[in-house]
């Protein structure tokens, strides 16, 4: 598979900060208002906002507005980039350990 890096590197700089990753984990649920993602955090609007724009510009949110609130969706498409990338990692290292226990356990025959 053919993977975007420039698309790799916006998500995984998005989810390497816990905060944002507990609001991937939240909206998994479902949808919800900035306002009820930032309740459980303790950091001022404008600080959480800052995140929810890394998240939206990473594309792994979409946010929408309807008069004063303001909901995030998740995308789920951009996260399947992950998985994918991660499964063809899991992959080549299976393999590559199938290769080394094969060798290992594997007699070896006299020259």
């Amino acid at each position: 598979m053919v993977y975007h890096e420039e698309a790799l590197d916006d998500i995984f700089v998005a989810l390497a900060e816990p905060t944002r990753r507990q609001v991937i984990r939240r909206l998994g649920t479902g949808p919800a208002s900035v306002g009820e993602l930032a309740q459980p955090f303790s950091m001022t609007l404008p600080s959480f906002m800052k995140h929810v724009r890394t998240l939206e510009s990473s594309g792994l949110i979409q946010t929408t507005k309807h008069g004063r609130v303001r909901t995030c969706t998740l995308n789920r498409e951009r996260l399947a980039l992950v998985d994918g990338w991660l499964a063809d990692q899991r992959s080549l290292w299976e393999s590559r350990t199938d290769r080394l226990e094969t060798l290992v356990t594997q007699p070896k025959e006299p020259s």
